[in-house]
């Protein structure tokens, strides 16, 4: 509180998961919160739709938190996203590669999945026991986010040593590589593929045990109910607690007086007082728009001047209405005939069935979606098209996407009813997204991670969050980031942080 004894107001830009989990920590913080969002509802990229009346989601293939016991459990809880009595998709694999008619799946459960693995390439059986033995070690990467590193004490780091005293030798081992250099140690071309199938290929591979450990170990499940009824709990947990959010409501800058932060002025005029800011958005508008770029970060200035190094994807995405099935809740890496995108042509492509949760069925059919991973010069050539030359380069996509589904799934065939297809570029005009994408840079060998900490560096006031903050983003990242944001501000005043 001020002198006045009234509650000193955080307004946050953005309604993201970033922006509610900020808005939600910053009332249990005692403070007065609101939430200005430029679009019509809140989500930020955790969304979804519905054309033809199916829903189409738009982020959660899988869930970093939803195991209980973990901090960022209990985060997700807090924030009202899940619960104990949360139900969660019935899927028992991660994903499975298909090339020339063979087959290997990364099973849930890692004995199985190791055992046929070994069947099918023999000859790599040493490799294949090793990277099941290193996905064991990946259990015990555990995003912490009880509070922010910068506040931890040597209790802390005993702590995170001894529950992680084996990860490091998962970043030793595959931190300096990437994905297309790992693969490369198995013989068998479906293995290196399988490596290469989820992730693109210039990861570190380390990142890729990590994803596929975190499913395995039940750290990675799917919430029923789709992405945008997640963010949809969240934006109800924030107003049962008090907090305001306009939505429609664009921010066309921060106000600055001298190094202080008095306010956001509105795309309308209108001007918000503040006594703390949470900028919970994308951090290229950030300081290019709402901001002066004198006050970015040097680590995000190397980011975005290395984009060799600091690669960021996006994807061209489908989807279509279906009655037939591969495989219930299955993602099937497939073989395609060549399919020329912008400047670069793709053999590989993923189909997945949204056939788990009757939120994507519909008089028996449902859902099933795909994508083709892009890259930043890929975001240069849709944002390059006119606009009819936009709308006729999707329409000839979809079309060879759905022949190339009907090759692969001939069950599918003349079943595939077309719902809908977006771009980087929608990314971008929805999101204010860099470059379209719909995570943080790509962790690479040789990039440093990005980690923005505590209040931005020049302001007195300014406390960023979301998943910008820190790579390689994600749901994860963001949700804690709000959290981390309002305990910095609470430390700040010498207020307690435990909220």
């Amino acid at each position: 509180m001020d002198k006045t004894g009234s509650k000193k107001k955080i307004v946050i830009i953005g309604g993201g998961i970033a922006g509610l989990s900020a808005g939600i920590y910053a009332l249990k913080g005692g403070f007065e919160a609101e939430i200005y969002e430029k679009n019509a509802i809140v989500g930020g990229e955790c969304m979804g739709w519905n054309r033809k009346g199916f829903h189409i989601d738009n982020c959660i293939h899988w869930l970093t938190g939803t195991k209980k016991g973990t901090e960022l459990y209990e985060v997700w809880k807090t924030v009202g996203a899940l619960s104990d009595d949360t139900e969660y998709a019935d899927i028992d694999s991660f994903y499975t590669t298909v090339y020339k008619g063979e087959r290997v799946t990364l099973w849930n459960d890692l004995e199985r999945a190791q055992k046929e693995m070994i069947e099918i390439s023999p000859e790599d059986e040493d490799e294949i026991r090793k990277f099941f033995k290193y996905v064991e070690y990946s259990k015990q990467c555990l995003l912490p986010a009880a509070k922010p590193m910068e506040m931890w004490g040597i209790r802390d780091y005993i702590r995170i040593g001894k529950t992680m005293k084996d990860f490091p030798k998962v970043t030793k081992e595959y931190g300096g590589i990437t994905l297309d250099e790992y693969s490369k140690r198995f013989r068998s071309p479906l293995l290196q593929r399988l490596m290469c199938d989820y992730l693109p290929k210039d990861y570190s591979a380390y990142a890729f045990l990590v994803s596929y450990a975190t499913v395995a170990d039940g750290n990675g499940n799917i919430p029923m109910g789709a992405s945008l009824q997640m963010s949809l709990r969240m934006e109800k947990r924030f107003k049962e607690l008090g907090g305001k959010i306009t939505c429609n409501a664009g921010v066309k800058k921060i106000v600055m007086d001298n190094n202080t932060a008095t306010g956001i002025e509105l795309e309308d005029g209108t001007f918000i007082h503040a006594d703390y800011i949470i900028p919970a958005i994308d951090t290229y508008p950030l300081f290019n728009s709402l901001l002066p770029e004198k006050y970015m970060p040097d680590e995000l200035k190397t980011a975005y001047a290395n984009p060799t190094h600091y690669p960021v994807t996006s994807g061209f995405q489908t989807a279509f209405a279906t009655s037939g099935s591969f495989g219930y809740g299955e993602t099937m890496m497939i073989d395609i005939e060549p399919l020329t995108v912008g400047k670069k042509t793709y053999e590989r492509m993923y189909v997945k069935a949204y056939d788990y949760d009757p939120v994507y069925i519909k008089d028996g059919r449902h859902v099933i979606q795909t994508c083709i991973t892009q890259f930043d010069e890929d975001f240069e050539y849709w944002k390059g098209l006119s606009k009819e030359e936009y709308a006729k380069a999707k329409e000839q996509l979809v079309s060879e996407i759905a022949k190339r589904i009907e090759r692969a799934f001939p069950v599918f065939k003349d079943d595939l009813e077309f719902l809908d297809c977006w771009t980087p570029v929608t990314y971008e005009r929805y999101c204010d997204a860099y470059h379209g994408s719909y995570m943080s840079f790509i962790a690479t060998p040789g990039a440093k991670m990005i980690s923005l900490k505590g209040r931005l560096k020049g302001t007195e006031n300014i406390y960023p969050a979301g998943q910008w903050t820190s790579s390689t983003g994600g749901l994860p990242v963001a949700v804690a980031s709000g959290k981390f944001a309002v305990q910095r501000i609470l430390k700040s005043l010498k207020k307690d942080i435990n909220i």
